[in-house]
């Protein structure tokens, strides 16, 4: 089996549309209610913003990207990240994996800090994994989302990069 992870080219957004599609059916870790397409996909990974991506066998099985944390320009050194992996992915160390590649090409590009929102529900691997590399707490936003039948709080993580 050959695992790879790579900076993300433009053939990756079916993959990378495919991962995400059931965390947005099936659960509440996103709060995204209609899985992007893969035309958005395409437009993500055209922004001048490091994406990552883990591949078995040629296969996408999990990426990591930094977006914008706020549109308004003194927030230009912020960027905030999000990993998501399939599910016959996870568990492996593939999501620190991918995070530690993605924060390093952050740093490359001069970026300065990190957030993360993370959705505080009874799953806790991806709190735990932000934990693991270095992400603190940096506040908690109660019942701002409803998805599936139930109120969510989102936790705001950061940390240096």
């Amino acid at each position: 089996m050959s695992t790879i992870v790579r900076d993300a080219v433009p053939a990756d957004a079916p993959g990378v549309a495919a991962v995400f599609e059931p965390y947005v059916r099936d659960s509440v870790v996103t709060f995204e209610t209609d899985p992007p397409s893969v035309a958005a996909w395409e437009s993500r990974l055209a922004a001048d913003l490091p994406f990552v991506v883990l591949t078995v066998d040629g296969v996408v099985k999990g990426y990591a990207y930094a977006s914008p944390w706020r549109p308004k320009p003194a927030y230009r050194h912020t960027v905030e990240t999000t990993v998501y992996l399939s599910a016959d992915a996870t568990g492996q160390g593939h999501g620190r994996t991918l995070m530690a590649r993605l924060l390093k090409r952050c740093k490359e590009n001069g970026y300065r800090q990190a957030v993360a929102v993370v959705v505080a529900a009874p799953d806790e691997s991806s709190l735990r994994l932000h934990e693991a590399l270095g992400y603190e707490e940096a506040g908690r936003l109660t019942k701002v989302g409803w998805k599936q039948g139930q109120w969510l709080d989102t936790l705001l993580l950061q940390r240096e990069l």
